[in-house]
């Protein structure tokens, strides 16, 4: 079973890091462990991948 389908409604990654290395991310809008806090450009996915990674 993937990471994603493993991720629980009480999902929470304090930073981008974590969730990236749990296998969780990105994370759009409405999945567990997504919040506004980590979707540095309010585009509705959390911890995309960025240029230079």
């Amino acid at each position: 079973m993937s990471a994603r389908a493993r991720a629980g409604a009480g999902d929470h990654w304090r930073r981008c890091d974590d969730a990236r290395a749990a296998g969780t991310a990105p994370i759009y809008r409405g999945e567990p462990g997504y919040r506004d806090g980590l979707d540095a450009d309010n585009d509705g996915i959390a911890c995309e991948p960025y240029r230079g990674q």
